[in-house]
């Protein structure tokens, strides 16, 4: 099996909606393939962490300086009005 060929039914592996065949290929392929482990490794806890859908409040001071982050790299993307493209 390819990587684009795993890659393909990844999101039918987690949903757990393939065929025995299927599913023993596509784990023949992550006991070799690293990168395609971490993939589908990465993508399970990913999907784990919003199902279950918690909201976390940020402390105050850690909003601010996120928020301070964001609005200085936003700043540093904007090009100068002077400048002719």
């Amino acid at each position: 099996m390819k990587c684009s060929e795993f890659l393909q039914e990844l999101t039918n592996y987690l949903d757990g909606v393939i065929d025995d065949r299927t599913k023993v290929e596509l784990e023949g392929h992550l006991s070799w393939c690293h990168n395609c482990y971490v993939v589908c490794d990465t993508t399970k806890k990913t999907i784990e962490i919003y199902r279950d859908s918690k909201l976390y409040e940020l402390p105050d001071d850690l909003r601010t300086r996120l928020r301070s982050a964001i609005v200085s790299k936003c700043q540093g993307l904007k090009k100068p009005s002077s400048e002719k493209i």
